[in-house]
């Protein structure tokens, strides 16, 4: 490992603890000045949604599908998909999906290197940075919308004078196993999905994982941690990250929740992103099955 690949990795480590609270980061870095605005915004126009897919075909599908059944009339949606050229079904996916059209939905999907993808902050602050939209969401591919999503959240987004924003309750499944039908049916239904006997209802205290919407303004002038050269790095594998801790500290706010109806989280086993064979992967599946059975008491 070379001196500059150590000095990466002690920033990470240490800013996991600046994050914290130790410090604000405008002694820093250029960050916003409030985390409210003085002027409230008005109602939105246009919504960006990133996601992210490696080995998440089966997954990514049912978000793609979920915003086609209930593509809003009023609101422009980009929905920005990050992938690489390298994962070939969710190439084959992506193709059959932007041959089609909608009036309300702009299909932008970007290929990156592999190692690039794994980082998301990196793909993130790309899309900040290069966002045309009131506002921009990001997300993972497994979450979906339903019915009421993009109604609901354009009313709370209408006059709100926080920078970032995230939907307080969503719905969440068990924790699937790779067998489950729901994985694996050839229809999807996000409605279906939503009123499923295995969905709780899940509150988000802070804007974290694939909850987090932010400003368009603020996301073009700050990016998603560009500032932070630790987390614009690529990775040779998916690694657990705190690069949303870190976006929550450079705003100076955890975010404010706001009701979105209809948004749900599909839980499972598997993780794409990992080798399924490697003795790492059954630990993982292991302890979520476990944490999924304590929280379910």
């Amino acid at each position: 490992m070379s001196v500059r690949q150590h000095w990466f990795k002690l920033q990470e480590f240490l800013l996991r603890f600046a994050a914290s609270g130790l410090f604000p980061a405008r002694w820093i870095y250029n960050v916003p000045a409030q985390p409210a605005l003085e002027q409230p915004t008005g109602r939105p126009d246009t919504i960006e949604i990133v996601s992210h897919c490696w080995n998440y075909s089966h997954l990514l599908r049912y978000q793609l599908q979920s915003l086609i059944d209930n593509a809003p009339s009023d609101l422009q949606i980009t929905h920005t998909v990050f992938y690489s050229d390298q994962d070939k079904e969710t190439v084959a996916l992506l193709r059959s999906v932007e041959s089609g059209s909608s009036e309300t939905i702009e299909w932008n999907f970007i290929a990156l290197p592999t190692e690039d993808l794994l980082r998301r902050a990196i793909g993130r602050n790309m899309a900040a940075k290069n966002t045309r939209a009131d506002w921009i969401w990001f997300t993972d591919c497994d979450l979906i919308f339903g019915a009421e999503t993009f109604s609901s959240l354009k009313e709370a987004l209408t006059g709100q004078d926080s920078i970032l924003v995230f939907p307080g309750t969503v719905s969440r499944t068990s924790l699937l196993s790779q067998q489950d039908e729901m994985l694996h049916g050839d229809k999807f239904s996000a409605e279906d999905c939503l009123n499923r006997d295995c969905v709780k209802q899940h509150t988000f205290e802070k804007a974290t994982g694939p909850v987090q919407i932010v400003r368009g303004d603020i996301a073009r002038e700050y990016g998603y941690c560009e500032q932070l050269d630790c987390y614009q790095q690529p990775k040779e594998r998916w690694v657990k990250t705190y690069e949303d801790r870190t976006f929550r500290w450079l705003l100076g706010t955890h975010g404010q929740a706001v009701e979105v109806d209809d948004v749900g989280i599909i839980r499972h086993v598997e993780k794409g992103r990992y080798n399924k064979s490697s003795s790492l992967s059954k630990l993982r599946k292991a302890n979520r099955r476990l944490k999924d059975k304590l929280l379910a008491r």
